[in-house]
């Protein structure tokens, strides 16, 4: 896992001393090295902070290149097929100069070109300059595991692993996007491929761009979710999952370094430990609690690591933990509203202490159900629940008020009514008109509601705040973490399906359960799926809320109303308090 960095300028040369500074602020990306490219007419600069965790020789590091210098690159992520692929490589007459997963990229561009993203399978975001073509190439893994963000404007083309290398340019132009604003105080982040600032963008999760030399760039969706209404029986599918699932957790176990595991005592990270141990691996294991909670699961994650002999870490995490929302803000260069940021960040810090690499659950609620709007669907007719969704998008600013979807999206958001009251005047034009445009975008009108809901978790929740909040939380503190069950042979098996085959709503996430249950205690199988966010008191400190919100730049420079603030403050809203908590302290630190 690394940090990485390109610029392109389309008249001048690459000032080489600032562009090293913009590429070291990613030094908590990969403290364990650097690199540094610099095309012949200067123009054209690329950058890498290493982690490393493959080929920790010099061969390793990037920028790495062809054999005669034609291509170079410079990768964030890990191949995890890249073994199967080197050889097929070498089979066509390619060379290989180092044992770097990353150089397969390299090669596979000079066999296939751009489409060399459909032969990956792995977590990557990566920048290829074509000397010969002169051009660059930029691609993005198709979950959004790993970031990809680029600058654009009428001098310059920058992309990197975040924003804060872009801002390190003091001469780039540096404009909030209110709308962009609006939406996060909606949906709790930045809708893909907008971000908080004008001229700056993300590159959606699937897709590919290309930019020559002039500053034409074309972006391209290379991979969609196939959503099919094939049958399958309950033995055949278990039997299938299976052994994905373990090919995937294999793969993802290819390292040079110790791999670990996240371990809440859930289904997911059990599973995922079970599976490790499968491969003969007792890893170890790292857990957190919540001082004085009685939902805290350190014993449940004590019993897993009995069961299969991990050495297990935990960490407590007490009522004070807000603070560390200030401390986050320099990671979290863009605002992102999971209170499970700290938490994550607690837990990555503990397991960097001793390790580079670990493994966690996301995207298994995805894949197998787990999310409680799936669930609430088994006591009601499926073409019912999705007529209510389609008429719930056909009227503006209703999304969260559905006992489904949109409602557990609606943790502390702000509909359009609610920003006319909070946002001083000035800033009303900037209120989008339909509140509900990005769940729009993605919703799919067919009669699999559960499928219906788990596309918009894959396209919304998780790509845009899942997977931002676990890479930033985690990269902060540089350890590299690892999701076996985003493997899109999985997500293409199961989207295939029809719902009935996989959704069974009288055993939460079927396919998984039926796979562990005999390998798992019942009170490991029989609890209640809990958020990994602890007790809401933690969050309810009124007083750090008055400190942070009532003397900041918010109210300062007119964006929010005081008034409307105080009155938050005094009826205790503390889910739509720290939101705004959170976008004043990324305000005050980056804008």
């Amino acid at each position: 896992m690394c940090g990485i960095i390109g610029r392109l300028n389309y008249k001048e040369a690459v000032d080489e001393k600032l562009f090293l500074a913009m590429r070291d602020t990613l030094t908590h990306r990969g403290p364990d090295d650097f690199g540094f490219y610099q095309s012949d007419d200067k123009r054209l600069a690329l950058g890498h902070r290493r982690l490393s965790i493959n080929d920790l020789s010099i061969q390793g590091r990037q920028p790495m290149s062809n054999e005669d210098g034609s291509i170079w690159l410079t990768c964030n992520g890990e191949i995890y097929n890249y073994l199967e692929l080197k050889s097929e490589l070498i089979d066509l007459g390619h060379k290989f100069s180092s044992a770097s997963d990353s150089e397969v990229i390299i090669h596979g561009y000079e066999e296939w070109g751009s489409d060399v993203v459909n032969h990956l399978k792995g977590m990557f975001a990566f920048g290829i300059w074509d000397e010969k073509k002169k051009q660059l190439f930029l691609a993005r893994d198709r979950f959004g595991i790993k970031p990809l963000y680029y600058y654009s404007d009428e001098n310059t083309f920058i992309f990197c692993s975040e924003i804060k290398a872009i801002r390190e340019d003091k001469k780039l132009k540096k404009e909030i996007d209110y709308s962009s604003m609006c939406n996060y105080l909606t949906y709790r982040y930045v809708p893909s491929p907008k971000t908080i600032w004008h001229h700056v963008f993300k590159l959606p999760p699937a897709h590919c761009a290309t930019l020559d030399a002039s500053g034409r760039l074309e972006v391209v969706q290379y991979w969609v979710i196939p959503i099919g209404n094939e049958s399958i029986s309950d033995k055949e599918l278990i039997q299938k999952i299976d052994g994905l699932l373990a090919n995937s957790v294999k793969s993802h176990l290819l390292s040079d370094v110790p791999v670990g595991s996240f371990l809440s005592g859930g289904y997911d990270s059990s599973a995922l430990v079970y599976y490790m141990n499968r491969m003969n691996r007792s890893p170890s294991t790292f857990s957190i609690g919540f001082e004085d909670w009685a939902g805290s699961e350190h014993k449940y994650a004590e019993t897993v690591s009995e069961l299969f002999g991990t050495d297990q870490h935990n960490v407590v995490l007490n009522s004070g933990s807000l603070e560390l929302t200030e401390k986050l803000a320099f990671f979290y260069d863009e605002p992102i509203a999971d209170i499970s940021i700290i938490p994550t960040y607690v837990v990555s810090k503990l397991a960097s202490e001793s390790l580079k690499v670990v493994f966690s659950g996301e995207g298994a609620d995805e894949l197998f159900c787990g999310y409680n709007w799936h669930q609430n669907t088994k006591n009601h007719d499926s073409n019912t629940i999705l007529s209510r969704l389609k008429g719930l998008f056909s009227s503006n600013g209703a999304a969260y008020t559905t006992e489904n979807y949109a409602s557990a999206m609606s943790m502390g958001t702000y509909n359009n009514s609610n920003l006319l009251e909070l946002l001083d005047n000035r800033l009303h034009e900037f209120i989008p008109s339909d509140s509900n445009w990005f769940y729009k975008q993605h919703f799919k009108g067919n009669s699999d509601t559960v499928k219906t809901f788990q596309y918009m978790d894959v396209k919304c929740f998780m790509a845009e705040l899942v997977l931002t909040k676990i890479d930033r939380a985690s990269m902060a503190n540089s350890l590299e973490v690892r999701v076996p069950f985003l493997d899109h042979e999985l997500f293409e098996c199961i989207f295939k399906l029809n719902d009935k085959s996989y959704f069974k709503p009288e055993i939460t996430k079927f396919a998984l359960h039926e796979n562990i249950v005999k390998h798992l205690p019942p009170r490991i199988m029989d609890r209640k799926k809990q958020g990994f966010v602890g007790p809401d008191i933690y969050y309810m400190d009124m007083g750090w809320y008055k400190s942070i919100l009532l003397s900041g730049s918010l109210i300062s420079d007119n964006i929010v109303r005081k008034d409307k603030l105080e009155s938050m403050i005094g009826k205790g809203d503390h889910w739509r308090l720290w939101k705004l908590a959170v976008l004043e302290l990324w305000y005050s630190k980056w804008a």
